[in-house]
């Protein structure tokens, strides 16, 4: 269904189209509501190569290798053996078919397998059901709320707070 392969500098392409779409960036980072034009667009896609403490993916459709969006583990602490994961499907027509639920537990196996993390949290707009329920899905457990974190369509809502463990990965996955 789908691969996750590093991405490279042409895959900025999908972005221009993506990050100037409301509905695709409503529940996204903040950054992706102010980046309008393609030069800011490819300004910080190119400093995703740069980033030293960021795990990035490219989510690729694996019957024809397009581009459908993108994944990984940020802020990632050596010391403190935890990151923070985040998604973004710009393809809608993704949307609804497991991809997230997929690429979730794809980007955590490695972060506890490979980068020998022991915790990886994630924040979620709680409007955002099918964002919770692929995260719950993949084992992460709530652990708190943060209020009014997020003004989306004009109102305030909440964040949540979700994280995995590495041995709560280690126990479901025997």
């Amino acid at each position: 269904m789908i691969e996750l392969k590093p991405l490279s500098k042409e895959d900025v392409i999908p972005f221009f189209t993506w990050l100037n779409d409301d509905e695709v960036i409503k529940y996204s980072m903040g950054l992706f509501q102010r980046l309008n034009s393609s030069e800011q667009i490819k300004n910080w896609f190119d400093s995703l190569f740069e980033e030293q403490q960021t795990y990035n993916i490219g989510i690729f459709l694996e019957n024809t290798n397009q581009l459908i969006g993108y994944a990984g583990i940020s802020g990632i602490s050596t010391l403190n053996k935890s990151g923070e994961y985040f998604i973004f499907i710009g393809d809608k027509t993704q949307w609804g078919k497991g991809v997230g639920t997929i690429v979730t537990q794809k980007v955590i196996a490695y972060g506890f397998e490979t980068l020998k993390l022991n915790r990886i949290m994630l924040t979620v707009s709680q409007p955002n059901i099918g964002g919770v329920k692929a995260y719950e899905r993949a084992g992460f457990k709530v652990e708190g709320v943060l209020r009014d974190a997020c003004y989306r369509d004009h109102a305030f809502h909440d964040k949540i707070v979700m994280s995995i463990l590495q041995a709560e990965y280690d126990a479901a996955n025997k």
